[in-house]
């Protein structure tokens, strides 16, 4: 796969720094994601039974800001990823570009999970061998698709390009890097997890989509080296070598720095 355990452990150091350095500009994204998840919460009830349809619209309408916030929010950290800084005049331009990438995510999850849903218990009720069969490939695809999603929003921010395009890139860099993606997915919902002490503001939505954008760069390293380098080992990435500039960047960070930086 490519992965060594100095590309992972720089991968958490420099989203989590990244994090921290840039912690005022995630809370607010994040404040816009309770928001979102606040009103798609908090006003079907309201409506009461006879709102019917517009409870529906409601709970789609939450559902459909809250991908296309998330999207945004993944442009606008992509240049904190890059080790450059996130102005608010910036995150207007980030609602422009991942307007349609967030509904196109949205939709796309919103469909698999959907799949799941009504085809595993359907296929589980038939029963027998066929049922078994079908129900397991069914799962498999669906953890595939999820899995492989986690690259697209970070692939429209950083390299453009259309849906189609984006959506083969991001099921080839599954197959490429299948155990960086689960881990990613792991690290991920632990931060998601971590957030619900923290009001969902810290790491919460935005520090995933931190993460993403960190993910993606570190392992473009990997295809440019592969393309500078026709022929070489695929299992043996250099990353020492290719994370060095990064390294100097990030520097050497402390838990006691970022805490009491005047100690250092």
């Amino acid at each position: 796969m490519g992965y060594t355990q100095a590309m992972l452990g720089f991968f958490i150091k420099k989203a989590f720094f990244d994090g921290w350095d840039h912690l005022f500009s995630i809370v607010l994204l994040n404040a816009g994601f309770v928001a979102i998840i606040a009103f798609g919460i908090l006003v079907p009830p309201l409506l009461g039974p006879a709102g019917g349809v517009f409870v529906l619209l409601a709970v789609g309408l939450a559902l459909l800001a809250g991908s296309v916030w998330f999207s945004a929010g993944v442009h606008a950290m992509k240049a904190v990823a890059d080790f450059g800084q996130f102005g608010w005049k910036d995150l207007f331009a980030a609602l422009k570009s991942g307007f349609l990438p967030g509904l196109q995510l949205g939709g796309i999850a919103a469909a698999v999970l959907l799949s799941l849903r009504v085809g595993l218990p359907f296929y589980l009720a038939r029963g027998g061998f066929v049922g078994a069969i079908a129900a397991g490939l069914l799962l498999w695809i669906g953890l595939v698709l999820l899995l492989a999603l986690q690259w697209y929003l970070p692939l429209r921010a950083r390299l453009g390009g259309g849906f189609v395009k984006n959506l083969k890139k991001s099921l080839v860099l599954f197959f490429d890097n299948g155990l960086f993606s689960v881990f990613l997915l792991g690290y991920n919902l632990v931060g998601l997890a971590l957030s619900f002490f923290l009001a969902f503001l810290v790491p919460g939505p935005a520090g995933i989509a931190l993460a993403l954008d960190d993910a993606l760069r570190l392992r473009l390293y990997k295809y440019d080296w592969l393309e500078a380098n026709p022929g070489a080992d695929r299992k043996r990435v250099p990353w020492d070598e290719l994370l060095a500039e990064d390294r100097e960047l990030v520097g050497k960070r402390t838990l006691k720095g970022m805490i009491f930086p005047w100690k250092e």
